[in-house]
Formats: structure tokens, C-alpha cells, sequence
């Protein structure tokens, strides 16, 4: 016989990607039936009949109540299964979650005409919304990941690669995988790595396999594998053993590359297909650049006034700060910024990254960064072609000459236009330093292998929330 059995080791087993999905259908629905209950609740309180016809002029609130959910759902990591996989703190953000639905709803009733808005719509939708989702989250919990059902998994090698995802899984996915152990070389049998030992050899691969109910095997060897260890991991895979890669489980756990632990292996951080002159991607991104990019020019138009006023009357200076940046194949352009700065800020230092609490900072300068309001003169680069409103940041040619010499495949960054807006700022946040610079390109190559209209919409609504 050329395969052996097919042995089922675990039952349903859901990708992570998969189990965000489900999450994100079923609060969804529950969104929408909420909104209907908010309806009937209002109709009935009003005293008007719940039909067709009541319910199609507030149609839209389907339409805007999901896309607000969305936004604060995403802002609030709602979807992250780390967060999933915790009753108390799904609960704790669900709760604050649905106090910033009623507060924006507040704010928008007080200042739109007497009568637009039902004033006690919200408080029926999200009360509804509220005991809806927690139903929901609570009828689930195999698939959330509540109930221990982690994804057993061995370590196949014992270098630092082994180290780095174990840590990873700790950090990121301690409820969604459960490490057995590990299987190294002979000589390595009896140490342990971050807290998990090693168990046996590739001989021992299948028997551990079986008798732990493994599910996955993560192989983090840099080195060719053994014969030994090569045939178990085949005769595990034959059985419905799942082998995954160390740099694409750290990728699925993180939302980052890699990067320091892949050597030459260009292949994992390029991206996962090559371009196609057919390929629509470019084409809805560049769209959808220019049309935010005008709104958000219209925006900034009439706030200039009143922005401009309150730069001047804090510090002397210009209103607008420029700067060269590298962009897209390494080109260089100049990105427009409202002054935050005093005026000369790097006369003594030179280009250096800005501090957390740096004090040539302003009072308003430090409103403006926290805001973001200080980014919007970009909107001017996003029309140009200079930048994308979504990609990696655009660095000072400074910055970027060194980083490349220190940071393998840094200038991979560069093949794609740099954003206002990206995934390693929505993630990670504020970088001051070289190892900040290496965590956030680790995002940024996340950003350049998945990038798709979905990611941008995650990365749009976490940046808006």
C-alpha cells in the first residue's frame, strides 16, 4: 500500500484567517437584527404600524450602523482571536465598544435639525447589538476558540528559529496553539527552549505525532533535514498532519515577517504572487487614492484657516514643513507636512528619529501628531503619485541608507508606493529607534506580500477608529 491510513487527528480545525471571518459574519448579522429589533422597538413606541413601508426610509441605518461597527470593532482589535479567545476581555471590549456607538450618535443627534433623528434609536440598537453578539460569542465557543481546543503542534529543529515562534505563539496565540514539544537531533534530546523540551529525533517524530493527537507541525530548521527526521515528517503529513513553514505560521500569529530569521530565502518576502497586467488590484487602489485624496484635499482646505491660525500664535515659523523622502523604487519626492517642530529642529542633530515625548515638539504640534492632522497635506502627494494613501511610510534617505545596510531586505519596502497610512502604523504604532525600524518593516512585508483590497479596508477602518 503506498499511503497509510488517513488517521483524523482533530475535528474542525479553522485557519486563523477563517476564524476572523466567522467572527466578522456573525457580528454582522447580529448588527443587522439589531437594527431591526431597534425598528420594531421604535414603531411599536411611536405607535406605527411595522411594515415595508416604515422600514424602507430607514434603510440606511443597516448600511451605516454595520459600517460604524466595523470601524470601532476593528479600532478595538474586536477581531483579534487573542481578544477572542478571553470572555472577560471580549466582553470588556464589546462593552466599550457599543459606549462609543452611543456616543457618536450622540454627537451627530445634537448637532443635526429637531426631528432628523430618533432620539432613543441608539439605546434600542445597542442594547440589542449588545445581548446580541454576546449570545453569539457565547454560542460558539469551539469555533471562537474558547473552550481548549488550541491546535497541538510540534517543533521540528532546534535552532533560534524554534525559539523565536515559540515565543511568538506565547505572546500572540497562547489559546489558539499548544506546543508538545520539540524534535531535534540526537545530541539535543533533554534540552528545552523557551520553556518546552526537547522530546526525541525524527525517529520518534510519528509515534509523538500519534500519541499526542498533533494536528501541526512546525518545521524551523535553517538546515537541511535529516533522512530521519524528513521520513517522519512525510509519514506525519500522509496521516493529516498539517507542515507548515516557521516564517508562515509567525506570519499568520503576527501579521509580520520574519525578517531577521530567514537568511537568503528571498521567497518569503516577496510577494505571494507576481504581478499581472491583468491584475485589477493597482487599478481600484489608485481609484480609490484620487477620490479620498480629493475629499480629504476639500477637508483640509477648510480647516487650513483655523490650523495655520493656531501654528502661528504658538511658534514663529512657516506653516508647512517639506522634506525629502524615498518613495516607490527608490525615487525621491518631497512630502508636505504642517509644521510641528520649532524652526530648525535639526540644526544641532541632524536627521534623527523623532522621540515619543520629544521636546522640540510644540503645544499644538503635539495635538497635531496625535490627531494626525499634521499628515494631511499629503493628501497633495496621494494626488501627484508620489505616495498611496496605504503602504509603508516613506523614510528620509538618511534613514534609509543605513537601515539597509543594517536590516537584511530593507529596501524591499521601497517596490511598492509609500502610504500616509499602513499596516506596521496601525499595528505597532510609533518607531524612535533602529529596533523599532526593524519590528515595522517586519509589518511592512507582511504589507507587501497581502496586499489586497481587504487588508487596505482593515488597515483604513483601524486607522479611522
Amino acid at each position: 500500500m503506498l499511503f497509510s491510513p488517513t488517521v483524523r487527528v482533530r475535528r474542525l480545525q479553522l485557519r486563523i484567517s477563517e476564524r476572523r471571518l466567522l467572527l466578522m459574519a456573525g457580528d454582522v448579522f447580529a448588527v443587522v437584527l439589531a437594527v431591526v429589533i431597534a425598528l420594531r422597538i421604535w414603531a411599536f413606541v411611536a405607535q406605527d404600524p411595522f411594515t415595508v413601508d416604515f422600514v424602507l426610509p430607514q434603510s440606511g441605518w443597516f448600511f451605516v450602523l454595520v459600517a460604524q461597527w466595523l470601524i470601532h470593532a476593528a479600532a478595538n482589535d474586536f477581531y483579534e482571536l487573542r481578544v477572542a479567545a478571553k470572555r472577560g476581555l471580549t466582553f470588556q471590549r464589546l462593552l466599550v465598544i457599543t459606549l462609543q456607538l452611543i456616543v457618536a450618535y450622540v454627537v451627530i443627534f445634537f448637532i443635526s435639525q429637531p426631528g432628523t433623528l430618533p432620539r432613543l434609536f441608539i439605546l434600542y440598537y445597542g442594547v440589542s447589538s449588545f445581548l446580541l453578539i454576546s449570545l453569539w460569542r457565547l454560542a460558539n465557543p469551539a469555533l471562537v476558540g474558547w473552550v481548549g481546543q488550541p491546535r497541538r503542534v510540534l517543533i521540528v529543529g532546534t535552532d533560534w528559529a524554534a525559539q523565536s515562534v515559540i515565543d511568538a505563539i506565547k505572546r500572540f496565540a497562547p489559546d489558539e496553539y499548544q506546543v508538545e514539544g520539540i524534535i531535534g537531533e540526537v545530541g539535543d534530546v533533554g534540552k528545552v527552549i523557551s520553556d518546552v523540551p526537547v522530546i526525541g529525533t525524527g525517529v520518534d517524530l510519528l509515534n509523538f505525532t500519534l500519541r499526542d493527537h498533533v494536528s501541526e507541525l512546525v518545521v524551523t530548521s535553517t538546515r537541511e533535514l535529516s533522512g530521519e527526521t524528513f521520513q517522519g515528517v512525510m509519514d506525519a503529513y500522509e496521516r493529516g498532519v498539517a507542515v507548515v513553514p516557521m516564517p508562515l505560521l509567525y506570519e499568520r500569529i503576527t501579521g509580520r515577517v520574519p525578517v531577521e530569521h530567514v537568511n537568503n530565502n528571498w521567497a518569503v518576502v516577496l510577494p505571494i504572487e507576481g504581478g499581472s497586467v491583468f491584475d485589477p488590484y493597482p487599478v481600484f487602489k489608485r481609484l480609490l487614492d484620487i477620490v479620498l485624496a480629493l475629499v480629504g484635499m476639500i477637508l483640509f482646505l477648510l480647516a487650513l484657516p483655523f490650523i495655520a491660525l493656531l501654528i502661528r500664535l504658538d511658534s514663529a515659523g512657516d506653516i508647512f514643513y517639506s522634506q525629502e523622502r524615498v518613495g516607490k523604487n527608490g525615487l525621491i519626492f518631497r512630502i508636505y507636512k504642517l509644521r510641528t517642530m520649532v524652526t530648525d529642529a535639526e540644526a544641532k542633530t541632524g536627521a534623527v528619529f523623532a522621540q515619543k515625548n520629544d521636546d522640540r515638539i510644540t503645544r499644538v504640534g503635539k495635538f497635531l501628531r496625535k490627531t494626525r492632522l499634521d499628515e494631511l497635506p499629503q493628501f497633495y502627494n496621494i494626488l501627484k503619485g508620489d505616495m498611496s494613501l496605504i503602504g509603508p511610510r516613506p523614510e528620509r534617505p538618511e534613514h534609509v541608507s543605513r537601515l539597509t545596510q543594517k536590516i537584511p531586505f530593507y529596501r524591499t519596502r521601497l517596490i511598492l508606493r509609500p502610504g500616509a497610512t499602513g499596516w506596521a502604523q496601525v499595528r505597532y504604532g510609533y518607531g524612535a529607534n533602529d529596533e523599532d525600524a526593524l519590528v515595522k518593516l517586519q509589518y511592512d512585508l507582511y504589507y507587501v506580500r497581502h496586499k489586497s483590497l481587504a487588508l487596505d479596508l482593515n488597515i483604513i477602518l483601524r486607522t479611522f477608529g
